[in-house]
């Protein structure tokens, strides 16, 4: 559990603070409004007025009063209602969800409806509609008891009371769409634009983790803590169940992309899509799982989606709109060519590549600043043609950014005089490898959205030892890398899940679990918070050690933008 969660924990125990995720609607329509999901995830009430919560309520009837967001019951209980405990596990949230509130506190013998939850509040008369009310309304739990002082005491009319515990009991899927007694059914999404060496690569990877999963269907052995509260601690815990892996390839252009996977979803019901990959354009796949309530967790994409308020959508990195940042806060400082801000800043990038969507990005950060900046735009396809024309139409430029595919990289000839700065995409050019003339290397800093090379060596030793075990070629190994990354915090995440099969659960647990996993890959460090869906924050710029090799040295600290 995050710090920020624990000190958010800390303040509410029931219900409480943070703004709702909203999904959109890639249709296009307008959302019937739920007054009970309002109140939970936003703090608004049916008259749209806000949710006032009185904390720490004393003997004179004052106290600490929170409203509209800051009240919700979402930010200690979460969007899944089944809350969290603290890592120091000085401060549990107790889940709210209707199966754990009106549960009868004994039940028959061999009775396993009730998946185990540790933090769950057990030794307790059950809720009735009108001891929840009382509760949430004066503090007091189903047995009359005195709820942590912490715990906010709302004003909620009849109505919206209903509104909130019709709610609560909608938090209680049963049947969760991908799980069978014997299946977990997760699905790959891959567009149509994606890179043929990356998708076999990404496949590889995938296709033996499943097959590992399911020769060793536990991996190692995980510890359940009893809760010491009868039955609670007694449901079924870790059914060994298959893992099966569906590959959705979608064609045509982006427009009817969703409809494909309308029509996947409900021929392959899956509870989550693990890694993927796509080229230019990701937002119609993104969309599609957020009006879906469908985890994506950790697609391979450089274009990634930036939307504050969604929440099934898990990314390692912003991918290119990162390396815009990182170039932004290079030219922005006087270190950029010697100057406080260069007089012009020249892009090139081709027309309908991830390329566009990272210039578009850095135009509106150096606008910002007061820099302008100017594009020249290749024609869409023939790689490795135009570049030479395009940069000498350039030379005027204090500062040149490319945008650019390794083929046209190669093709850039010989450095000209000017400009002085340069600046390139490291995702899009091949990282390490990008296969810059000799002229330019001592001249150009690439945008480096990971950790140096000589720092994750022990962290990609591990899956590159497993991919040479299982023979797979190394074809991408970035990737690949990342691929395997999202599958071991799948895999270790639904261990700590045991048998509590929620999507939204799934996703909380993983952003708690995250900032905890050492073997990070290509990443430094790996954490999500509430209102974060990038799980890497920063990058490097940097510069090539010599005029052949791959060596690579740092031009500046490392860069949250």
């Amino acid at each position: 559990m995050s710090a920020a969660r624990a000190v958010l924990g800390g303040l509410l125990a029931l219900g409480l603070l943070v703004p709702v995720w909203a999904a959109s609607d890639p249709h296009g329509g307008t959302p019937v409004p739920n007054i009970g999901e309002s109140i939970y995830q936003r703090g608004v009430l049916g008259s749209g007025a806000q949710l006032q919560g009185l904390r720490e309520v004393t003997a004179q009837g004052g106290g600490l009063l929170t409203k509209g967001s800051d009240a919700a019951c979402i930010n200690c209980h979460l969007r899944s209602g089944l809350g969290s405990i603290s890592t120091d596990r000085r401060v549990s949230i107790p889940p709210i969800t209707g199966q754990y509130l009106f549960q009868p506190r004994q039940m028959k013998a061999g009775d396993h409806d009730l998946p185990y939850v540790e933090n769950v509040h057990a030794d307790r008369e059950p809720y009735t509609d009108a001891s929840l009310a009382r509760a949430i309304r004066e503090g007091v739990d189903s047995e009359g008891k005195p709820l942590s002082s912490l715990m906010p005491r709302f004003a909620l009319g009849d109505a919206d009371m209903a509104a909130l515990i019709a709610y609560l009991k909608t938090l209680d899927p049963r049947r969760v769409p991908g799980v069978t007694d014997t299946v977990l059914h997760f699905a790959t999404i891959i567009t149509p634009d994606a890179d043929p060496v990356k998708r076999r690569g990404m496949l590889a990877v995938l296709q033996q983790f499943f097959a590992d999963k399911n020769a060793f269907p536990f991996g190692p052995t995980p510890h359940l803590r009893s809760s010491g509260k009868g039955i609670y601690s007694k449901s079924l815990y870790m059914a060994n169940r298959r893992w099966q892996l569906h590959v959705w390839e979608l064609t045509g252009p982006p427009d009817g992309w969703q409809a494909q996977l309308a029509q996947d979803l409900a021929r392959e019901p899956v509870m989550a899509v693990i890694s993927g990959l796509g080229g230019s354009n990701w937002s119609p796949v993104h969309a599609f799982c957020e009006h879906e309530r469908l985890p994506c967790l950790f697609p391979n994409v450089e274009v990634p989606v930036v939307a504050d308020h969604d929440f099934y959508s898990l990314y390692f990195s912003k991918g290119v709109l990162l390396e815009a940042g990182l170039i932004a806060e290079a030219i922005g400082s006087p270190r950029a060519g010697g100057q406080r801000a260069p007089l012009t800043v020249q892009q090139i990038y081709r027309a309908g590549d991830a390329g566009e969507a990272g210039a578009a990005a850095l135009a509106a950060a150096l606008a910002r600043r007061g820099i302008p900046v100017q594009s020249r735009v290749l024609p869409a396809g023939a790689q490795g043609n135009g570049v030479a024309d395009a940069l000498r139409l350039a030379e005027s430029a204090t500062t040149l950014v490319l945008w650019l595919r390794p083929e046209d990289v190669a093709a850039m000839g010989n450095a000209p005089a000017t400009p002085q700065a340069v600046f390139i995409s490291g995702l899009m050019g091949g990282l390490e490898n990008a296969p810059l003339p000799a002229s330019w290397r001592s001249r150009v800093q690439l945008a480096y959205p990971f950790d140096l090379p000589d720092r994750r060596v022990v962290r990609v030793d591990y899956p590159m030892g497993w991919f040479s075990f299982r023979h797979i070629p190394v074809v991408a190994e970035q990737v690949q890398v990342d691929t395997y990354l999202a599958c071991g915090l799948l895999a270790e995440t639904l261990n700590h899940t045991a048998d509590v099969f929620v999507r939204e659960y799934l996703v909380e647990r993983m952003e708690d679990l995250l900032e905890h996993r050492y073997l990070t890959g290509y990443y430094p460090r790996l954490a999500l918070a509430e209102g974060q869906r990038f799980a890497s924050k920063g990058g490097y710029l940097v510069q090539f050690g010599g005029t052949q090799g791959n060596t690579l040295v740092a031009a500046h600290d490392w860069i949250v933008p």
